[in-house]
């Protein structure tokens, strides 16, 4: 099967000699912004602020049901991200679209790239120490928080992707949230054993995570097999933490693998995706829809 032109175009979002992106006007508190001064990402969604401790980001809100929040990757809340939260609107859920950083609706170049992570770089709400929680966590919990409180049913689920791939994992110290996909997780930086092994989060959340993954809590993880960004060392830590409650999927991304997929590619859900019924990568994002389905439609 030969690769789409997204697939082409795909490019490393992590390139650890640079530095990672930051939050614009956003993580810092701010009063205003009325609707006709907003970004517009689509007719699906409708934008609010949400403020939490001395945090204000801007989010987008689209569609009924179960709450799930989408977190976008490097650079920001680019097309393909956007595509991907039209498709859980399509299947029944209420997504909320957090703007963390980068500048919505814009294309993910490299150049967007490089602008964005320069930014990350001296935000002080992400932390990139391989056992640190980032402190941006504490605002995504309250928003998952009351995102259940508006939408009800068994809980909220959490999509993370590249830059945000392990705050998908770290939300989930928000009891409400029972369904985690980590999508390339590709933070703390993979730099040496210990840095791919670590998921970014203190000993004592990462302690509380894995207590709740003999409960409710389930986690779903993907990633391409030569991806340098998301190392395999980091889904050896999930399935040692997490145990039955970890699923792993890891399409095959090698020289010559039969789907035709590039080596370089990072992006399972959206840059690397093709959207044809079963490619390994329309394969493993039904199976997000299903695994969401299965925990927030109980």
């Amino acid at each position: 099967m030969r690769q789409s032109r997204r697939q082409v175009a795909a490019f490393d979002p992590a390139p650890w000699g640079r530095a990672h992106t930051g939050g614009q006007r956003h993580g810092r508190t701010r009063s205003g912004g009325g609707a006709a001064r907003r970004q517009q990402i689509g007719p699906e969604f409708e934008a609010f602020d949400f403020p939490h401790d001395t945090h204000t980001y801007e989010v987008f809100r689209g569609g009924s049901g179960p709450a799930v929040l989408v977190l976008h990757e490097t650079p920001g809340l680019h097309p393909g991200v956007i595509d991907f939260a039209r498709r859980l609107v399509s299947a029944g859920y209420t997504v909320f679209l957090p703007s963390l950083f980068g500048r919505p609706v814009v294309p993910a170049t490299g150049r967007e790239v490089a602008r964005s992570m320069l930014r990350v770089c001296v935000a002080r709400e992400f932390t990139k120490v391989a056992d640190r929680t980032s402190p941006v966590v504490g605002w995504l919990r309250a928003l998952a928080a009351s995102a259940h409180g508006e939408c009800g049913g068994p809980g909220v689920g959490v999509v993370g992707m590249c830059f945000t791939g392990g705050f998908a994992l770290a939300t989930a110290l928000e009891p409400s949230v029972v369904a985690s996909v980590m999508s390339q997780p590709a933070m703390p930086a993979p730099i040496g054993h210990g840095g791919r092994a670590a998921l970014g989060l203190d000993p004592e959340d990462l302690a509380t995570i894995t207590a709740r993954a003999d409960d409710d809590l389930r986690v779903l993880g993907l990633r391409f097999t030569n991806d340098r960004g998301c190392p395999p060392e980091r889904f050896e830590t999930l399935r040692a933490s997490l145990g039955a409650s970890f699923e792993a999927i890891e399409v095959d991304s090698s020289l010559g693998n039969a789907a035709g997929i590039a080596p370089s590619a990072h992006s399972v859900l959206t840059i690397s995706l093709v959207d044809e019924r079963g490619h390994p990568t329309r394969v493993a994002l039904d199976r997000v829809l299903t695994f969401l389905a299965e925990q927030l439609r109980r």
